[in-house]
């Protein structure tokens, strides 16, 4: 039995950003919270994604931004060492304590150790000194076990012992040959960053035809094009047949469908990723224990009798990315306080709107590439009447002044029925703070006709939008 001590109003596993957003907001609504995390208060984002990988790129942006830029040039290569070490203070150095502490101030109350459901409103601790503490809720549990790399089940390949995005963003040395496997942001972000940083024979093998497949194609080429000036090698259609690795921690040679072979120090896959639903007791509230969670519009899970068990974050599926999390965990938390006051179920306030508009992303490359809303080819699929508009980001006075044959592309996807947008997409050198006008524009539904006089400044990167709308009549 639950003493009064571990009676809290809502009980959030897992303290990632999404977990420790969806606490702050019920307590912010009146209630109270305890917050369970197995690992580092924090999470992954925190300690193994968002941020060391963009300290790890970001040296290598500004070593490219030098490189356009007459007049100055690099001494020597960039200094792995000294980014490492300050990617270590950017992840402090893998040590929590301020975060827990954060969580703490909320207030909120922290238990370290691996929780899973027991039960409706029922969460049970296995605890660092293998005890067992049991939580209840009165009100709500909230899942934000977010999710874990996939290693696909090439032969041999989890024998070898591969690196996934935790192992890139905290490796301690840069493997002179590296080969990656995926397309996608993660394998996109990694080959470049350490390709950057000394690994000087990078191999990126993809299944597909092109890089980042759910994007533009032009953002893909643009990136692929990037990748063969630098020195990576990107094969396309290629399929790993075998991975080898005879010595642990020796050389890897992964084994090609077409019977070729390539050797390395170390391979990553980063290959897409799987919710973090194991041992996490969706059972026992009567839902598939292999996940995702499938959520309504308010992030409550669907399949739960009770209708007191919610879901934000990677664990749902809709949305894998950060912001997107944090951004269900604020409607999430909303929620569960109107519902616990008794108010209505069908307040506009609280309902999820942007996953389904199209969540904007980042890829931390260079080019930098970013887009939010559908592409064309989805705008099309989903039956809207579609003009798709594309100019040359290169011909802008602000895109000429920040660099020398600076090369990018912009593109709008036009709902021609209502005369809104329905998604757009950027590539280019430092083009990422566009992106938020973008998101505004797509999400709150903006006529083109009134974005017209939305005037962009001179000379700025950002008079893009007035070539896109003058491209498309206006």
């Amino acid at each position: 039995m639950a003493g009064d001590d571990d009676v809290f109003d809502v009980i959030v596993i897992g303290a990632g950003p999404v977990g420790e957003t969806a606490a702050q907001r019920v307590v912010r609504g009146g209630l109270t919270a305890a917050v369970v995390e197995e690992r580092l208060a924090g999470g992954e984002c925190a300690y193994y994604a968002c941020i060391p990988s963009k300290a790890l790129a970001r040296p290598m942006e500004l070593a490219a931004e030098v490189g356009r830029m007459p007049g100055l040039e690099l001494r020597g290569p960039i200094d792995a060492a000294a980014v490492l070490a300050r990617r270590d203070r950017a992840v402090s150095h893998f040590d929590d304590t301020g975060q827990v502490r954060w969580i703490v101030n909320v207030p909120a109350t922290f238990v370290r150790g691996r929780g899973r459901l027991a039960g409706p409103l029922r969460v049970e601790v296995a605890t660092p000194d293998g005890g067992t503490r049991e939580l209840r809720a009165r009100h709500a549990v909230v899942v934000a076990t977010g999710s874990e790399p996939a290693v696909p089940g090439i032969p041999g390949l989890r024998e070898a012992r591969p690196w996934t995005n935790r192992e890139a963003t905290s490796l301690e040395r840069v493997p002179e040959r590296l080969i990656v496997l995926g397309g996608g942001a993660v394998a996109c972000e990694s080959a470049q960053a350490l390709h950057a940083l000394g690994a000087r024979e990078t191999t990126v093998l993809v299944r597909g035809d092109r890089l980042l497949s759910r994007f533009e194609p032009f953002a893909g080429d643009l990136l692929a094009d990037s990748f063969r000036r630098s020195g990576i090698d990107v094969r396309f259609g290629t399929v790993p047949a075998r991975v080898e690795r005879p010595v642990p921690g020796g050389p890897v040679t992964v084994r090609l469908d077409d019977g070729s072979h390539i050797e390395a120090d170390e391979i990553m896959v980063g290959l897409g990723r799987r919710p973090a639903v194991e041992g996490l007791g969706l059972e026992t509230v009567g839902l598939d224990a292999h996940g995702p969670v499938d959520v309504d519009p308010s992030m409550r899970a669907t399949g739960d009798p009770g209708g007191r068990l919610y879901a934000v974050g990677d664990v749902n599926g809709r949305n894998l990315l950060t912001h997107m999390g944090k951004y269900q965990a604020r409607v999430c938390g909303d929620v569960i306080a109107a519902r616990a006051r008794g108010l209505p179920d069908d307040l506009p306030s609280l309902r999820d709107t942007a996953d389904d508009l199209g969540a904007p992303q980042v890829i931390f490359t260079d080019p930098q590439v970013c887009a939010v809303g559908r592409t064309e080819a989805q705008a099309r699929a989903d039956g809207f009447t579609v003009r798709a508009v594309e100019s040359d980001m290169g011909a802008v006075a602000g895109a000429s002044l920040q660099a020398d044959d600076y090369v990018g592309l912009a593109k709008a996807v036009v709902d021609e029925d209502r005369r809104v947008l329905l998604g757009v997409t950027f590539a280019g050198p430092g083009i990422v703070d566009l992106l938020h006008g973008a998101t505004i524009a797509v999400t709150a539904e903006i006529p083109l006709d009134r974005l017209w006089h939305a005037v962009a400044p001179f000379p700025t990167v950002s008079e893009i939008w007035l070539r896109i709308l003058e491209e498309y009549g206006l």
